[in-house]
């Protein structure tokens, strides 16, 4: 069994700071107003230490991961 991670924001939670975008530009990029932006939700496995660094340190917990088994 694999295991797939993805990124998921809280749209109501956000407050559009960027810090997710500076941590996993990778993956992020922002908006014309700050948001967040994620083009492919999946993490790449070589990505997902910087995927959880930026989650742990997201000011209002706003961006989250999900492990889907496949």
């Amino acid at each position: 069994m694999n295991r797939t991670r993805t990124l998921r924001i809280d749209r109501i939670a956000c407050t559009g700071q960027g810090l997710c975008a500076e941590l996993l530009p990778e993956l992020i990029s922002l908006d014309e107003w700050g948001y967040p932006v994620i083009e492919d939700r999946t993490v790449p496995a070589r990505l997902r230490a910087h995927a959880r660094r930026a989650v742990a340190v997201c000011p209002v917990l706003a961006l989250h991961t999900d492990d889907d088994r496949t």
